[in-house]
């Protein structure tokens, strides 16, 4: 699928294809309101989507792991 093809559908549809998919484990941590502009102006409010692939407690694990690593590469 090329990039192009990607603009033409909305993120919601997107997000809700992947969280569809039974190969998919993982977290997916998205803006609520689709970002316009990179800059952040105003407080951004995110939400965290899984499937059932995962449960709540590996969803947390897998999140601290993230969240430690990003700190070891500041």
């Amino acid at each position: 699928m090329v990039d192009r093809e990607l603009e033409l559908f909305p993120t919601e549809e997107l997000i809700d294809e992947l969280l569809r998919r039974s190969t998919f484990q993982g977290v997916i941590v998205h803006s609520r309101n689709e970002a316009r502009s990179r800059d952040w102006n105003d407080e951004r409010v995110f939400s965290v989507r899984y499937n059932g692939n995962l449960e709540l407690r590996e969803v947390g694990r897998l999140l601290d792991v993230v969240s430690r690593r990003l700190a070891e590469t500041e």
